[in-house]
């Protein structure tokens, strides 16, 4: 007799750290992973301990009392409102900013999970309503958070200058890293210009041709379609980011 040939076990793919690795070295391979599994646990966690990596190197190279006073001086509009209170209400009001820039630090993981739902839901209905793709959302917000894991070079980029002995006089925390044409522009003169600049980041391209790339492997639709989705939603946020810049 025979003996039978013996089918391969069902669900096998890429493990979760071959996944993460091949987002930066063979993204496809992930995608298409995403196929089989829509788990995203994994790059949100490894986002998040970089993000306090970060947040604790900013609190004990620059300090967030120095944070805070880098931000009031870049912010016309804010320094002049202190400049017109009583010392007493001054220094209150720098604590109560100090406070409320730490805060805001330490919650940056919970900040970007409400990101990246509010991303992978807006494409979500892109691809499925606008493309006529048919796509999860877990599929969805898996490809987006993967994609965004990319950006974990921004602030390895950003602790390594801080410990190389960055100028704390002159950190910015909304745009720690030299990733974006920002760096060209002086933000105290020109902020509309400043705020376009920072917009043309390589990290942020590179994530955003990663989400477009992704979603073509998920629901099978072209890629020309594809990174026309993605990159009118980014222009469309950069317009308001600009236009938010000029309005306050």
């Amino acid at each position: 007799m025979s003996t039978p040939a013996v089918a391969p076990p069902a669900g096998e793919g890429l493990s979760e750290g071959a996944r993460v690795v091949n987002t930066f070295i063979a993204p496809s391979k992930t995608f298409t992973d995403i196929n089989r599994s829509a788990r995203w646990w994994l790059p949100f966690v490894i986002m998040a301990i970089f993000s306090y990596a970060f947040v604790f190197t900013v609190d004990k190279k620059v300090g967030f009392d120095k944070v805070n006073e880098n931000a009031i001086r870049l912010n016309e509009r804010a320094s002049e409102r202190l400049d017109q209170l009583s010392p007493e209400q001054r220094e209150q009001q720098v604590e109560i900013g100090v406070k409320i820039t730490r805060y805001i630090a330490f919650s940056v993981p919970a900040i970007s999970l409400v990101f990246l739902l509010l991303s992978s839901l807006i494409l979500w209905g892109s691809y499925s309503f606008g493309a006529g793709a048919q796509v999860s959302f877990g599929k969805s917000m898996a490809v987006v958070t993967y994609s965004n894991l990319v950006g974990i070079f921004k602030p390895v980029l950003a602790i390594i200058a801080l410990m190389a002995g960055a100028d704390s006089d002159t950190f910015n925390m909304q745009n720690p890293a030299a990733t974006n044409l920002a760096v060209l522009v002086d933000q105290t003169q020109h902020k509309v210009l400043y705020s376009l600049c920072s917009q043309l980041d390589i990290i942020t391209i590179w994530t955003l041709c990663l989400v477009a790339l992704g979603f073509t492997y998920i629901c099978k639709v072209k890629k020309g379609t594809s990174f026309a989705i993605v990159f009118g939603w980014w222009i469309v946020t950069v317009l308001v980011a600009v236009g938010a810049s000029a309005a306050f």
